[in-house]
């Protein structure tokens, strides 16, 4: 029996008991704080059926790995280099290329096509971003689900909410909203807003936590007379919900212990920063940080605590706008930028103007079609690794289960390229997995990241908890003007019907992003006059994609919801940056739906 963790990209990263061999069997380890002994049908299903990328090959003829590698060593002799890592796999061994990408001088990415907008906004509040243990979220009160699809992406959080007080918002009425006891649906790109009128509310009925303030959140007044500029009854009605329904929200944030469980749909927009900033800023004003049962969830920053060994000094561009032409040689490594950056048709044209594109992965995708060099890679069963979790405080080292003569590991190509180069300093594979687990606490059985916290921000925030929460008035004068948010002053009468639809584009159950099963639908509200299977051009100013309809009586009518691992979203989708944090701003768009 082996114990290893689950790499693929999500909250739960599940621990795993393995029988080693060939055919080998796995479950989940019924043992670990986190887990249930389940595993989802990714791992079970849809990860053993994938077909694997066997051979190397060059301009699609096989060759042998050594001809293969050798081939991609003379594309690094090329003076404009690139890597562009995706995130199917979370194990820290991934980033190990970065050592060679700095010994060439190459160039590396920054921000995210996920979270970085939301991370953005909360450190501009708390400072840093800890995770929330769900051992506190288990001694909650209230639990507000905030655009989060919990049944999804995060399975194992379940049992942690059981018995609670349910809230969810969310614009599709997912399966949590469904047993929730409040769900309010409200309009997208409308959070900000919803989260500053409770904030509002609850100064206005003198249920803030003053004495808490006091002490970690001065500037609270001026926070006050912040959300005192929006006008309730304008923005309410541009939210989509009414004075009762924040009636009944404040029922339940008023005196309890509550915990926010904050998802990534609500950060994918150009504004997406100063939503989580104002959830944070609710939060604090109600005092649920640095309490038992209290807090807010997002995607912690798993590396907080940690001396990473694969830091380097590399120039960057941003991951979700790369410019690959730009680039002699471009390795994308467990990545399908072809497919999962926004607006696909600049991607694509983009890719199509790189001299040398090297594709490093497990399986055939759109990337991996367009490029001149591919090499198979090993997975996580298959190698070394250490998991770290943005959903939880836990660390696990990752064993290897199975021996294949299939692939290499990330580590063994960064060291045929070394090798090949002449270089030195690359330490062996064992030093830089301990290198992780060293600095971990420990706690009993279990390895726990060094910056875990029981109950976070208790004595303050800030890296060395010594910093005041800064509200979200505080860091920019003029933080609301037209550009960003309309102040909605009063309600629009004789308003022309509006035809376009927001788009939604969350993760599915059957893939992993572009992995695994993709799907082919758009899904629209049953009333939007289309028929189950239609076939409809969806499109935008960027482009446009033929797509079977999918009617749906969970989706607001003002909505369409295209999953990620749909083929073709992208070419709906802008080639922008949000204002902080420089991530894809994939739902900063509206669609257009005809009949074919």
């Amino acid at each position: 029996m082996v114990r290893t963790a689950c790499g693929l990209d999500c909250y739960d990263a599940c621990h795993i008991v393995a029988e080693s061999g060939e055919l080998f069997r796995i479950k989940g380890d019924k043992s670990h704080p986190v887990g249930t002994g389940a595993l989802c049908s990714l791992l079970n299903r849809y990860m053993p059926q994938s077909p694997r990328i066997e051979k190397p090959r060059i301009n699609g003829r096989e060759v042998s790995m050594q001809e293969a590698m050798d081939a991609v060593a003379e594309a690094f002799r090329a003076e404009k280099t690139l890597l562009w890592r995706g995130s199917g796999n979370f194990g820290a061994m991934q980033e190990v290329t970065n050592l060679f990408m700095e010994k060439i001088k190459g160039t590396l990415t920054k921000g995210s096509l996920c979270d970085a907008a939301g991370d953005a906004g909360i450190e501009l509040g708390r400072g840093v971003n800890r995770i929330l243990p769900p051992e506190q979220i288990a001694k909650a009160d209230t639990i507000v689900v905030w655009g989060r699809n919990l049944t999804v992406t995060n399975a194992h959080l379940i049992p942690f909410i059981e018995g609670k007080k349910l809230v969810v918002i969310d614009p599709v009425r997912t399966a949590i909203a469904k047993k929730a006891d409040l769900y309010l649906q409200i309009q997208p790109r409308t959070d900000y807003y919803l989260a500053i009128m409770l904030a509002r509310f609850i100064f206005m009925e003198d249920s803030e936590d003053t004495e808490w303030m006091d002490e970690f959140a001065p500037e609270y007044e001026d926070f006050y007379d912040y959300t005192r500029e929006h006008r309730i009854k304008a923005i309410l009605a541009y939210i989509g919900v009414t004075l009762g329904d924040m009636g009944d929200m404040l029922e339940y944030l008023r005196d309890q212990k509550v915990v926010f469980l904050v998802g990534t749909g609500v950060q994918k927009y150009s504004v997406g920063s100063y939503t989580l900033h104002a959830i944070d800023s609710l939060a604090a004003a109600l005092g649920l940080f640095g309490k038992e049962g209290c807090g807010v969830h997002y995607l912690g920053n798993s590396k907080l605590g940690f001396e990473n060994p694969f830091s380097v000094t590399c120039d960057r561009v941003p991951k979700a706008t790369t410019k690959f032409s730009a680039f002699d040689t471009v390795l994308v490594q467990g990545g399908n930028p072809a497919a999962s950056m926004p607006d696909s048709n600049r991607v694509r044209k983009e890719l199509e103007g790189v001299g040398n594109l090297v594709y490093f992965g497990l399986y055939e995708n759109e990337t991996s079609n367009m490029a001149k060099i591919v090499i198979p890679a090993k997975n996580f069963f298959e190698k070394e690794d250490v998991r770290l979790s943005y959903g939880h405080q836990y660390v696990q080292k990752m064993n290897r289960v199975a021996d294949t003569d299939t692939g290499i590991s990330e580590y063994e190509f960064t060291k045929r390229l070394f090798d090949i180069f002449g270089f030195e300093g690359l330490e062996a594979e064992e030093t830089y997995i301990e290198c992780w687990l060293e600095q971990c606490q420990k706690e009993g059985e279990h390895i726990l990241s060094p910056a875990h916290q029981g109950v976070p921000y208790r004595e303050g925030f800030g890296e060395e908890d010594d910093d005041e929460f800064e509200f979200i008035d505080e860091y920019e004068d003029d933080f609301v003007n037209t550009k960003r948010f309309r102040k909605h002053r009063k309600e629009s009468k004789n308003k022309p019907k509006d035809e376009t639809f927001w788009l939604l584009s969350p993760k599915s159950a059957k893939s992993l992003n572009t992995q695994f099963v993709r799907e082919h639908t758009v899904q629209i509200h049953s009333g939007s006059g289309f028929a189950e299977g239609e076939k409809v051009r969806v499109y935008s100013e960027f482009g446009e994609y033929v797509f079977s309809v999918k009617l749906s009586e969970d989706v607001r009518p003002d909505c369409v919801l295209i999953t990620n691992n749909t083929v073709g979203v992208n070419f709906l989708t802008p080639s922008i940056l949000s204002e902080e944090g420089e991530n894809a701003c994939y739902q900063e768009v509206k669609v257009r739906v005809e009949r074919v």
